[in-house]
């Protein structure tokens, strides 16, 4: 796995003017009326107290996706105080449509927050959230799931970003670059604060989350985003959530162990503040 991708980034700017470019790619869209916003209000912003932000989505009325270094210091690796993480459903120019405190949480197993590979990191960069209570609102529902997108296949985004976290910005259509063992290559345009956003996919007439952001690169100048895919390690992580497990330590934080894309959570030193 480390060595595909990081082969891959390695050939990446030798291949850069292969890389396809389909002319049906969108631009970002900002979200700013309750119209243009009302299908995506199960995507909110993750407030983590004076630290940051990332952005997060509804996968059950009481249970949100989101990226797994979202919830840990980028300095010292430590685990952030739940008390600290908010959800902000469909988060609007100062206002959500619902607020959710933490009060569980799970992430991959595999995932270390101090590996300074952070290119290798990305497959098990994923992670869920127990919200204090459940969202039971009509006009705030949460998305399916699905494993993975495939190389070609045409997905959108939801996020909220550096320059635009007050209002969410949507591109209704970028392109998978490439897939392998859980990470998926993206022509998707993220930024700071993108992290833990829900990479869409329409199948079936049903828009489904099929992966989230993790990181971001670059190609000669061609912006370039990396997610994970959601394979089976979500339903290893609805399990674990379902069974009472609880990433988040009852008293101080704990540290993890010390293990060449940027990520994405607006943590540690990269933290732009809401």
């Amino acid at each position: 796995m480390r060595r595909f991708i990081r082969t891959l980034l390695c050939l990446l700017p030798m291949l850069a003017p292969a890389l396809p470019a389909w002319a049906d790619e969108t631009q970002l869209v900002t979200l700013e009326t309750a119209d243009a916003s009302k299908e995506w209000l199960g995507v909110g912003r993750l407030n983590i107290g004076n630290y940051g932000f990332c952005t997060a989505a509804m996968i059950a009325p009481d249970v949100v996706l989101t990226a797994a270094h979202c919830l840990y210091d980028q300095k010292t690796g430590a685990l952030l105080p739940m008390k600290d993480f908010q959800f902000l459903a469909g988060w609007r120019n100062g206002r959500a449509e619902a607020y959710r405190g933490v009060r569980a949480g799970v992430a991959h197993p595999g995932f270390n927050a101090l590996d300074a590979d952070r290119v290798s990191r990305v497959s098990f960069d994923l992670a869920l959230l127990q919200l204090d209570r459940p969202i039971t609102l009509a006009n705030v529902q949460p998305f399916a799931t699905s494993d993975r997108p495939r190389k070609g296949d045409e997905i959108g985004v939801v996020s909220y970003a550096k320059g635009r976290s007050e209002v969410p910005s949507l591109q209704e259509v970028c392109h998978v670059l490439a897939w392998r063992a859980g990470t998926v290559m993206m022509s998707c345009s993220v930024n700071f604060g993108s992290s833990g956003a829900p990479v869409f996919q329409i199948r079936d007439n049903q828009v489904r989350i099929v992966s989230v952001v993790s990181a971001m690169s670059d190609v000669n100048g061609q912006p370039v985003s990396l997610g994970v895919a959601l394979g089976s390690t979500l339903p290893q992580l609805q399990s674990r959530l379902a069974a009472g497990d609880n990433i988040f330590p009852a008293s101080k934080p704990v540290l993890l162990r010390s293990g060449q894309a940027r990520s994405l959570n607006s943590g540690g030193a990269k933290f732009l503040r809401p």
